[in-house]
Protein backbone atom coordinates (compact mmCIF):
# COMPACT_ATOMS: atom_id res chain seq x y z
CA UNK A 1 0.00 0.00 0.00
CA UNK A 2 2.81 2.56 0.91
CA UNK A 3 4.23 2.01 -2.67
CA UNK A 4 1.35 2.83 -4.65
CA UNK A 5 1.02 6.06 -2.40
CA UNK A 6 4.92 6.59 -3.43
CA UNK A 7 4.41 6.27 -7.02
CA UNK A 8 1.50 8.01 -6.78
CA UNK A 9 3.63 10.82 -5.20
CA UNK A 10 6.29 10.39 -7.71
CA UNK A 11 3.97 10.72 -10.50
CA UNK A 12 2.56 13.77 -8.62
CA UNK A 13 6.31 15.61 -8.51
CA UNK A 14 6.74 14.73 -11.81
CA UNK A 15 3.70 16.14 -13.16
CA UNK A 16 4.40 19.34 -11.23
CA UNK A 17 8.18 20.10 -12.66
CA UNK A 18 7.40 19.13 -15.97
CA UNK A 19 4.59 22.08 -15.95
CA UNK A 20 7.47 24.33 -14.23
CA UNK A 21 6.09 25.16 -11.02
CA UNK A 22 8.09 27.23 -8.88
CA UNK A 23 8.48 27.05 -5.01
CA UNK A 24 6.65 23.39 -4.82
CA UNK A 25 7.84 21.42 -1.53
CA UNK A 26 7.24 18.34 -0.34
CA UNK A 27 5.56 17.84 2.90
CA UNK A 28 2.44 16.02 4.43
CA UNK A 29 -0.84 16.87 4.99
CA UNK A 30 -2.86 15.27 7.33
CA UNK A 31 -0.17 12.62 7.54
CA UNK A 32 -0.34 12.25 3.92
CA UNK A 33 2.33 13.16 1.43
CA UNK A 34 2.04 16.18 -0.04
CA UNK A 35 3.05 19.14 -2.36
CA UNK A 36 2.96 22.62 -0.98
CA UNK A 37 3.17 26.29 -2.31
CA UNK A 38 4.32 28.94 0.46
CA UNK A 39 3.48 26.68 3.07
CA UNK A 40 -0.37 25.67 1.80
CA UNK A 41 -1.09 21.93 0.37
CA UNK A 42 -2.10 22.18 -3.09
CA UNK A 43 -2.60 18.40 -4.02
CA UNK A 44 -2.00 15.41 -1.93
CA UNK A 45 -1.98 11.56 -1.47
CA UNK A 46 -5.13 10.75 0.52
CA UNK A 47 -4.63 6.65 -0.47
CA UNK A 48 -3.46 4.70 -3.22
CA UNK A 49 -6.76 5.21 -5.35
CA UNK A 50 -7.48 9.07 -4.19
CA UNK A 51 -5.31 12.33 -5.11
CA UNK A 52 -6.64 15.49 -3.36
CA UNK A 53 -6.67 18.63 -5.37
CA UNK A 54 -7.32 22.24 -3.99
CA UNK A 55 -9.64 24.08 -6.12
CA UNK A 56 -12.25 26.67 -5.77
CA UNK A 57 -15.99 25.72 -5.42
CA UNK A 58 -16.94 26.40 -9.03
CA UNK A 59 -14.30 25.03 -10.93
CA UNK A 60 -14.89 21.98 -8.36
CA UNK A 61 -18.54 21.88 -9.04
CA UNK A 62 -17.82 22.22 -13.18
CA UNK A 63 -15.15 18.87 -12.68
CA UNK A 64 -17.77 17.09 -10.92
CA UNK A 65 -19.84 17.34 -13.32
CA UNK A 66 -17.67 17.21 -16.08
CA UNK A 67 -16.37 13.81 -15.23
CA UNK A 68 -17.94 12.09 -12.85
CA UNK A 69 -15.93 9.00 -13.15
CA UNK A 70 -12.97 11.36 -12.24
CA UNK A 71 -13.55 13.74 -9.91
CA UNK A 72 -15.75 12.63 -6.96
CA UNK A 73 -16.45 13.97 -3.84
CA UNK A 74 -17.61 12.85 -0.67
CA UNK A 75 -19.76 14.63 2.83
CA UNK A 76 -16.25 15.28 4.02
CA UNK A 77 -15.33 17.36 1.38
CA UNK A 78 -18.92 19.62 0.46
CA UNK A 79 -18.39 22.62 0.95
CA UNK A 80 -14.73 22.97 0.89
CA UNK A 81 -12.30 24.07 -1.94
CA UNK A 82 -10.82 20.56 -1.99
CA UNK A 83 -11.60 17.67 -4.09
CA UNK A 84 -10.89 14.01 -4.71
CA UNK A 85 -10.24 12.25 -7.44
CA UNK A 86 -9.53 8.81 -8.67
CA UNK A 87 -5.57 8.33 -9.69
CA UNK A 88 -6.28 5.40 -11.76
CA UNK A 89 -8.43 7.11 -13.84
CA UNK A 90 -6.74 10.53 -14.80
CA UNK A 91 -4.15 11.17 -17.30
CA UNK A 92 -1.24 12.79 -17.21
CA UNK A 93 -1.81 15.49 -18.91
CA UNK A 94 -5.03 16.48 -17.45
CA UNK A 95 -3.31 15.64 -14.04
CA UNK A 96 -0.68 18.42 -14.88
CA UNK A 97 -3.19 20.81 -15.70
CA UNK A 98 -4.99 20.60 -12.42
CA UNK A 99 -1.74 21.00 -10.59
CA UNK A 100 -1.15 24.06 -12.50
CA UNK A 101 -4.72 24.97 -11.48
CA UNK A 102 -4.39 23.93 -7.94
CA UNK A 103 -1.21 25.79 -7.40
CA UNK A 104 -2.28 28.63 -8.96
CA UNK A 105 -5.32 28.52 -6.61
CA UNK A 106 -2.94 27.84 -3.18
CA UNK A 107 0.13 30.22 -4.74
CA UNK A 108 0.96 33.68 -3.10
CA UNK A 109 -0.47 36.23 -5.71
CA UNK A 110 2.74 37.58 -6.76
CA UNK A 111 4.47 34.23 -6.98
CA UNK A 112 1.26 33.32 -9.51
CA UNK A 113 1.47 36.40 -11.03
CA UNK A 114 5.32 35.78 -11.85
CA UNK A 115 4.58 32.59 -12.73
CA UNK A 116 2.37 33.71 -15.61
CA UNK A 117 -1.32 32.42 -15.56
CA UNK A 118 -1.83 29.32 -18.43
CA UNK A 119 -4.83 28.69 -19.91
CA UNK A 120 -7.11 26.41 -17.96
CA UNK A 121 -9.11 23.95 -19.37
Amino acid sequence: MAGEVDLIFERLKRLAAEAGLPDVEESTSYGNPALKVAGKSFVAVKNPETIVISISLDDKDHLLEMAPDIYFQTDHYVGWPHLPLRAALIGDDELRLRLIGAWLFRAPKKLADRFGRQPQS
